[in-house]
């Protein structure tokens, strides 16, 4: 069967019906699943093996049967491993029924259909008793239902039912405990993400500086985590203020209560400065003793130790609702609180009253809006001072005195520079009064009374918008720009002036993982799960490139960066398609993992702002990304090793299509 989807097409702007299958949603959720990560987090497995082992181990010590409930059993290979090391039986629970579907194959593949019986529900679904999914209750919990911020997954409700129905009082649990740590630091970068840092703009008569209103500045923002991988931050973009302390644990082995709670904790601050960021993660007991540690701690905590990379799991950053000078030695409190899914933190100088409704801290709700239509890595880029210059010098070039410019971006500055360097008229709201007016319209609406019969002699755009996914989709501002060509002026500037895609192979570190079959995990056969990831992938995302923020991933370039098509926003979009082929050398050795592209805006003829690649650092090829931005990785279905000398093809092919109707650019590579 097939039915039909609406959506907004990113790119052009036009809403499109399309006629998909009806199993396109789960193939989008598998192919766009972590499942190939986990499994390959060798720390993770090797942990989670020891625990069950120890657990069964201590149920049969006492003379009992291990009985095994398996949450979120996903491949089944936390069950796998329980009746490997001698549970008696396993019930293990999937509420995605397509997965349910390959555990239930995997399991029969390894031997073990006999000892596990899979269940395809959600755990508060399953019944206990004769009749009924588990024929008693178990006496050893195993879950995998965390998140990078420990309990945005419903870990507390889950464990929370579990202990009430499903296992029995004194259970053994694996893991046994988490313990959640925190550390309070400064950082510029971090809260550059949070907060909109005032603009300096030298105009002909002196220096102005664009401020945000009030209740910007004094807004809490939005209460959720911001999860990066923190082990590429490097130290000199944070000063930590205080020691890790613990902030809360949980005994997973006792019953859980999920009800909304806060905790408390003093710290003495270890060097003065401005506490604006809470950094956080969590670590696991597999075992009661703590012998058997699973940690997300970063590399500054745990220096001596070989880090872990993971990305189904990585650190917290979270944003206090104001930041608070404090002084070397000065003692604070700490303030977390929660609800079943999410947690926020509060500052204070002194402990508040104990009549003060037991401590407890709202979650922050957004004032200004500016959280809502901004998410972190727009706030960095409006903050970057050296990208503003760029946009600075640009209009500066372009702007006359009786210049009418129209802006087409989201929540962009551009309006405010322009008026200040000089702009008669400037089309969009930034709290100026009559200088800058907003146009609530669609370009294809717009009207010559919207624009008071003014012809626009300068159309801007950063472009940005939030409706962007993928580099490519900011051409949006190419088709608005076609659609409000009749408010043009003959002699138009348009800025942009063009733009262009650019391409490079690149070996990941580490991100590879993420779509690389594991075949066997810890000695079970999990091929099932390859081939299903597989073919969800060729359903379509394998033609597809997918947005990730490589400042977090580390990479060598194994080619130059490459030019491969421009836009010219000086025209209109045009009706035929455009198309490259070419070929990328590969210059260095290494795997060729996929290819990287990224737009770059090309302001004037002599002024450019790169959404991509920044620096190639050394010989060995190290990338440095603009982070502000999510490039497009293309991973490729096999690997080129040119670590061997033999038979090596020496370049890369690619074949890549720009359709106007549609607004998708298709790519090919052959290796």
């Amino acid at each position: 069967m097939r039915t039909f989807c609406g959506r907004a097409n990113p790119t052009t702007g036009a809403m499109e019906w399309l006629e998909e299958d009806e199993s396109y949603d789960y193939h989008q959720e598998i192919a766009r699943s972590r499942y190939a990560d986990m499994l390959h987090d060798k720390d993770r497995n090797v942990k989670y093996y020891q625990g069950i082992r120890a657990a069964v181990i201590r149920v049969k010590e006492r003379g009992e049967k291990a009985i095994v409930l398996d949450i979120g059993t996903g491949t089944g290979l936390l069950s796998m491993m329980a009746a490997s090391a001698g549970a008696d039986f396993c019930y293990a629970v999937e509420v995605f029924k397509p997965m349910a579907n390959a555990a239930v194959k995997i399991v029969e593949k390894n031997g073990f259909s006999d000892k596990i019986k899979v269940i395809n529900k959600h755990s508060t679904e399953v019944t206990v008793g004769p009749d009924g999914d588990m024929q008693c209750r178990a006496n050893i919990l195993v879950t995998e239902l965390f998140d990078t911020e420990l309990i945005g997954e419903g870990a507390l409700p889950t464990y929370e039912h579990a202990h009430k129905h499903l296992v029995q009082e004194g259970c053994e649990a694996v893991p046994h405990r988490a313990t959640v740590y925190v550390q309070l630091v400064e950082s510029r970068r971090m809260w550059s993400w949070n907060k909109l840092f005032p603009v300096r703009v030298e105009a002909e008569d002196g220096e102005k500086i664009i401020v945000s209103p009030s209740e910007m500045e004094n807004c809490p923002g939005v209460p959720s985590v911001c999860d990066i991988q923190l082990n590429q931050m490097p130290s000199s973009d944070f000063t930590i203020l205080s020691d890790v302390v613990t902030m809360f644990s949980v005994d997973f082995s006792k019953p859980v209560i999920s009800a909304s709670t806060c905790y408390r904790v003093q710290l003495e601050t270890i060097k003065s400065g401005k506490a604006q960021i809470v950094l956080s993660w969590w670590d696991i007991d597999m075992d009661p003793s703590g012998k058997i540690n699973c940690t997300m701690a970063p590399y500054w905590v745990k220096p001596t130790s070989a880090l872990q990379w993971r990305d189904h799991w990585m650190q917290c950053v979270y944003f206090l609702p104001k930041e608070e000078p404090v002084f070397q030695g000065e003692k604070v409190y700490l303030t977390a609180c929660r609800d079943e899914y999410s947690l926020w933190y509060k500052l204070q100088k002194a402990r508040e009253e104990e009549n003060k409704a037991d401590g407890r801290v709202e979650s922050p709700v957004c004032r200004c809006q500016a959280h809502l239509l901004w998410n972190r890595p727009r706030f960095g880029e409006l903050n970057d001072q050296n990208r503003t210059c760029q946009y600075i010098k640009s209009l500066m070039k372009v702007l006359k005195t009786d210049s009418v410019c129209l802006c087409i971006s989201d929540g962009s500055l551009l309006p405010v520079l322009a008026h200040y360097l000089g702009a008669k008229q400037f089309l969009k709201a930034n709290h100026l009064e009559d200088k800058i007016k907003i146009l609530e319209a669609r370009p294809e609406s717009v009207t010559s009374s919207h624009l008071e019969d003014n012809k626009i002699s300068v159309l801007l755009g950063e472009p940005f918008f939030t409706t962007s996914l993928l580099p490519w989709h900011n051409l949006y501002f190419w088709y608005a720009r076609t659609a409000v060509t009749m408010h043009l002026a003959s002699d138009v500037t348009v800025l942009p002036q063009s733009a262009s895609l650019h391409v490079m192979i690149v070996e990941f570190q580490d991100l590879w993982r993420i779509r690389s079959p594991c075949g066997t995990c810890e000695g079970f056969d999990v091929r099932t799960m390859d081939d299903m990831i597989k073919n969800s992938l060729n359903f379509r995302e394998s033609k597809e490139a997918e947005p990730h923020p490589l400042w977090e991933y580390p990479c060598k370039s194994l080619s130059d960066p490459q030019e491969v098509l421009t836009f010219d926003f000086r025209r209109t979009v045009p009706e035929h398609c455009l198309s490259a082929e070419g070929s990328l050398n590969l210059l260095r050795k290494g795997k060729s993992h996929g290819a990287v592209l990224w737009m770059e805006y090309h302001l004037t003829a002599d002024i450019s702002v790169n959404t991509g690649l920044t620096q190639i650092t050394n010989d060995k090829g190290n990338c440095e990304w603009n982070p502000h931005c999510k490039q497009a990785v293309y991973f490729f279905s096999s690997v080129i090793d040119s670590e061997t000398p033999t038979d090596i093809p020496s370049a890369v092919t690619y074949a890549i299509n720009f359709n106007p109707k549609t607004g998708e650019i298709i790519m090919d590579f052959k290796l």
